[in-house]
């Protein structure tokens, strides 16, 4: 069976089958990151993949990869329309990208940033599964863009221009759920640990599974 086939079919099947918290890592995790380890150096042979993300937008999760080793699981959300490449279509994009650029490092917890920038305003943070009908961006920005041309750089598909972030939310309660205009939420302590963790220019692979 073709290593593409097998990490399909393993994300899709396993991993549907385990509790996902923040921080709490199974050993289904480290399972699958080797298999995504494997797939990352076949299919990109030209990046450097000891250190990485992996966004995984059916499993609503984020893996921070060390060496093969998955540090963090972070839970989730991306757009409520799916995975798509299209500006204008508010999905999320797929592919090889990478951390572009930081802001916010010293926004308060819950602060709402706009165009990257602290407004001087605390969210109310929402912790029901309720949608507040405010997209409000919180406490950290990180920018991404896209590696691939044609893919999620250039022209129509490119994930930068497209202002596709991972950040915090003032909607927590839809962390693990579809929930977003693109950009890739989480709650906002985690997004705070992973500002720290994380620099310009690492990889980060999003997939549709």
């Amino acid at each position: 069976m073709k290593l593409e086939t097998r990490i399909v079919l393993f994300l899709s099947f396993t991993f549907f089958t385990t509790i996902s918290f923040s921080q709490m890592i199974e050993p289904q995790h480290q399972a699958a990151s080797e298999l995504i380890c494997d797939y990352l150096e076949m299919q990109y042979p030209d990046v450097q993949v000891d250190r990485f993300l992996y966004v995984g937008v059916e499993r609503q999760e984020m893996y921070y990869v060390v060496d093969r080793k998955v540090e963090r699981v972070y839970d989730v959300s991306t757009s409520k329309h799916g995975a798509g490449l299209l500006s204008g279509s508010n999905c999320t994009p797929v592919g090889m990208h990478c951390v572009n650029g930081k802001y916010g490092a010293d926004v308060p917890w819950g602060g709402i940033l706009v165009g990257r920038k602290f407004t001087g305003k605390v969210a109310e943070v929402e912790t029901e599964p309720v949608s507040t009908g405010r997209d409000e961006i919180t406490s950290r920005v990180i920018t991404i863009k896209g590696l691939e041309d044609g893919v999620n750089k250039g022209g129509k598909f490119d994930s930068y221009q497209r202002r596709i972030y991972i950040h915090g939310t003032a909607e927590e309660g839809l962390i693990g759920k579809p929930a977003s205009h693109g950009c890739i939420r989480m709650r906002n302590d985690d997004v705070i640990e992973l500002f720290a963790l994380v620099d310009e220019g690492l990889p980060i692979i999003i997939l549709d599974n």
